[in-house]
């Protein structure tokens, strides 16, 4: 059975090694700076939750959770256990909050992006047609352009300024320093 373990502070037992599967699954520009990551951790809007199947471990699912919506920030399933759809269980647990839940893409241009696109659509995305520059995680670095997806629905315009507004302004406001 799925299940989340919220970690709340750099203290936890399993924190290190989340945070190892976290950036071996990422490309650098799309981390968060270590420091950035730990002083997040406390935010009661800021899910940063380790994911399992009873008592092993398979992954992480960080994510923001606001009264109108989830934004995950980033989903990560450890190589080993890919392809037994823990991603999808993941997202089924989450869309039990029953919220519209938000999340950003590369751009489908090459066979991973358009598998990773295509599964999320298995999974009840669907994309949306913002222009969308997410902001840069590091000093130095310019936004990168990322498709935006949402579930159950398409969000409005108004549904998407207010997320692009809590993207800059709340969740990547302390992402450097």
């Amino acid at each position: 059975m799925i299940h989340f373990e919220r970690i709340r502070n750099k203290t936890h037992p399993a924190y290190s090694c989340a945070l190892k599967l976290y950036q071996s699954s990422f490309p650098v520009h799309e981390q968060r700076e270590e420091f950035s990551q730990a002083k997040i951790l406390c935010d009661n809007a800021y899910h940063f939750e380790l994911i399992y199947d009873a008592e092993v471990f398979i992954g992480l699912v960080l994510y923001w959770e606001t009264a109108n919506y989830i934004y995950i920030e980033h989903l990560c399933i450890l190589p080993e256990m890919r392809n037994k759809q823990y991603g999808q269980k993941t997202l089924s647990l989450i869309n039990k909050k029953q919220k519209i839940i938000i999340l950003e893409i590369d751009p489908p241009i090459d066979e991973i992006s358009k598998r990773r696109k295509a599964f999320y659509e298995k999974c009840g995305f669907v994309e949306n047609i913002y222009s969308h520059i997410h902001p840069p995680y590091h000093r130095g670095d310019e936004g990168h352009a990322l498709v935006v997806m949402s579930r159950p629905i398409l969000i409005s315009q108004d549904q998407y300024d207010d997320f692009n507004v809590y993207l800059r302004d709340k969740i990547m406001k302390d992402a450097f320093a």
